[in-house]
């Protein structure tokens, strides 16, 4: 017994070693990103490589603030993920838990739901069904399309019907029906789902830039990681947060716009994250052994 403790110990220590030099690893882009955004153009040019810049500077970010593209795709995000993800929650949570009920049809609606999570239309079909419903240049075209995941759908079912019938049958006697349980009873249950998927959902709508580029033509309605793309991937720093104003005379290099921009569409889905720790864990495991 004694050995193997020992054994333990030494296992657990170089575990808990080999993890935390995979973490630094991970950690060290971001300090990278961080220390290239606050760095004046002198530093930047003068090292390959920076953990700390020398000198802390905000020219970067003064830049891109100063950009009303830049702010108004930030906004067009933000609007998306907040609308997004109340539709894919509310689509989500009402259709999971009217399959968990003995209704009369849910089985092939629950087969339809598995059908489109192994075979998907395509990108031209789906394309064409946004153009003919209207929803192009629309924000919609973003949200409606994706409004349920399958997946998801199935695990906040299993959870659904993890719930006692108990009450069910207590909620109809005292004179509720259906919506009044779901409302009442099944949602306040369900928080721990709800904000791991509620999660999950955000940052899909956060992340998304692919169907942006299909449905917006409308620059104006570009959300963050359109612009971001333009500015990183396409390297069109100046004229993509310019457009068609004036903004500082000396712009600093296009490196460390590019860093600061990154940081900016970074930092927002980050935040979020430690007001739903304590839901997450439970949620994601809620749903997903039945019984």
């Amino acid at each position: 017994m004694k050995d193997k403790s020992i054994s333990s110990r030494v296992l657990d220590v170089f575990n808990y070693t080999l993890l935390a030099v995979i973490a630094l690893l991970m950690l060290f882009p971001f300090l990278y990103v961080i220390a290239v955004s606050f760095s004046s153009y002198t530093d930047y040019m003068q090292s390959d490589f920076m953990l700390i810049p020398k000198e802390w500077v905000l020219d970067a970010y003064r830049f891109i603030f100063a950009s009303k593209s830049f702010l108004r795709s930030l906004w067009v995000t933000v609007l998306i993920t907040v609308a997004g993800t109340l539709v894919n929650l509310a689509f989500t949570a009402s259709l999971a838990y009217v399959l968990a009920r003995p209704v009369f049809g849910r089985k092939p609606v629950t087969f339809l739901v598995l059908f489109t999570m192994l075979f998907n239309a395509g990108m031209i079909p789906t394309y064409l069904v946004v153009k003919g419903t209207g929803l192009l240049d629309s924000v919609w075209a973003l949200i409606l399309p994706v409004a349920i995941a399958p997946f998801y759908l199935i695990v906040m079912r299993q959870f659904f019907e993890s719930i006692p019938s108990e009450l069910h049958e207590a909620a109809t006697i005292d004179g509720a029906n259906d919506l009044q349980s779901f409302w009442r009873i099944i949602l306040p249950l369900s928080k721990p789902s709800l904000a791991a998927f509620g999660l999950f959902y955000a940052v899909m709508h956060w992340n998304n830039y692919f169907s942006a580029i299909l449905y917006m033509n409308d620059q104006r309605w570009w959300p963050i990681q359109v612009i971001l793309r333009q500015i990183v991937v396409v390297n069109e720093a100046q004229n993509t947060l310019a457009g068609g104003q004036i903004l500082l005379e000396n712009a600093p290099p296009a490196e460390t716009i590019q860093m600061a921009a990154i940081l900016v569409a970074t930092v927002p889905i980050l935040i979020v994250y430690p007001f739903l720790q304590k839901h997450f864990a439970k949620g994601v495991m809620l749903g997903s052994v039945k019984g």
